[in-house]
């Protein structure tokens, strides 16, 4: 069996990786894909803990934008992701991966609360730790709250699972001409304004030196690949 380059990763999901190719919602397929990905590197020994986002459901920023407060809307698209990690924990026992959703909002009735100590005793005893609500308050986006969650927990990565395969110099959907960086700095990603993450997310890594691997999550296996080390996507290092 293969040593994992990395022994503690968090996957970064966006809520838009759920819905597979709907306009809306939680795709039971892409789930399932995403589920059979984490069993291979939980299989591998990695330690494995996600946060997800929940735009697929619910966008605080964008109800802002019409005229809904933004803390009331940031706080929807808290509980958005809250269904979006109990889909995925769902997912995830039935590929025979033990999971728990720790909640930074306090719903006990579905989720555990985040308490720092516990979530790391979970990654220690195998389990996958899902989590949700983002950091819990207004303001913050789900970019935040992994980077944030990736310092508490440890973790040697942060994988940031995109539609495409690593950071480029333009949009390759838009600009036929753009390439793609194999490795580029935090403050290069933070020059040239790329979309990896949001500025508070990126300057959180670069002042704890916490790398970040870009890579297509649609791709199968690209997952197991990224943890062995081996060259996929593109490296965000100081």
């Amino acid at each position: 069996m293969p040593e994992p380059a990395y022994k503690r990763v968090l996957l970064k999901l966006s809520g838009e990786a759920l819905m597979g190719e709907k306009q809306y919602g939680i795709d039971p397929a892409v789930t399932a894909q995403i589920a059979h990905d984490v069993q291979e590197i939980q299989a591998l020994g990695a330690e494995t803990a996600i946060v997800i986002g929940g735009g697929n459901i619910f966008r605080g920023l964008a109800a802002s934008t019409r005229g809904m407060d933004r803390a009331t809307g940031d706080y929807m698209g808290m509980l958005a992701t809250v269904i979006n990690a109990l889909a995925l924990q769902d997912a995830l026992e039935q590929q025979g991966v033990v999971t728990r959703v720790m909640s930074a909002i306090e719903m006990r009735a579905v989720a555990e609360p985040f308490i720092r100590r516990r979530a790391i005793r979970h990654l220690e005893k195998g389990r996958a730790v899902i989590f949700a609500a983002g950091t819990g308050n207004p303001y913050f986006t789900t970019d935040t709250a992994a980077a944030l969650r990736a310092m508490e927990m440890r973790a040697n990565v942060i994988m940031k699972a995109t539609k495409v395969d690593g950071i480029y110099t333009a949009d390759p959907m838009k600009d036929p001409q753009a390439t793609r960086y194999e490795t580029i700095s935090y403050l290069q990603v933070l020059e040239k304004r790329l979309q990896v993450m949001d500025a508070t997310a990126i300057s959180l890594c670069m002042d704890n030196q916490l790398p970040i691997l870009v890579f297509n999550l649609r791709t199968p296996g690209n997952l197991r690949r990224a943890v062995l080390g081996e060259p996929v996507g593109s490296l965000v290092k100081a």
